[in-house]
């Protein structure tokens, strides 16, 4: 589980970080990225609720879902009141892959383990996605409107990698 998140976290921050190349996205790349990174959490939600019994981390696991369905529908009213078609990129299909690999190792555990990993899981996948959106997504943002959705979702994922944490706290005891 550690491998495939330090993966997606390597995924993430490394190509912008340290003065190396970051992608050159347009904003229907940036659509799109944006539009996976809470799919893929939707998935590890789904996966949470299934597998876990433990109340706090289904609880978590549906506010995931409730909250990144929310930011998928506003995504998707921006890009249809814009007429934009989110466009597959390299950075969308590298998040899709490693998601994969996740999805497998939580699926593999259970009880205890599964929560831990869960959480551990989410944690670090909101540091990467709000470094994504910090520093990549919205710095690239062409379209006003865009770069404000990114900006005004950040305060929430902050708030999730919050929860997680206490979350988090809990299962490493």
């Amino acid at each position: 589980m550690k491998k495939t998140v330090s993966v997606l976290v390597v995924l993430l921050v490394s190509s912008f970080s340290f003065g190396q190349k970051q992608p050159q996205l347009s904003d229907p790349e940036i659509a799109s990225v944006a539009v996976v990174a809470n799919q893929i959490d939707i998935s590890y939600a789904e996966i949470a609720i299934e597998k876990s019994k433990d109340k706090e981390i289904k609880e978590f696991a549906t506010l995931m879902m409730t909250d990144h369905k929310a930011v998928i529908g506003q995504a998707v009213a921006l890009v249809k009141k814009l007429g934009v078609t989110p466009k597959d990129n390299a950075v969308s299909q590298s998040l899709l892959s490693a998601s994969e690999n996740t999805k497998k190792e939580l699926r593999a555990k259970k009880g205890k383990d599964f929560n831990k990993a869960y959480i551990d899981n989410e944690v670090a996948y909101h540091k990467a996605v709000i470094a994504a959106v910090r520093d990549l997504l919205i710095p690239q943002a062409k379209n006003t409107e865009l770069k404000s959705l990114l900006e005004a979702v950040l305060p929430a994922l902050e708030t999730h990698l919050s929860h997680a944490e206490m979350v988090q706290h809990k299962f490493s005891k």
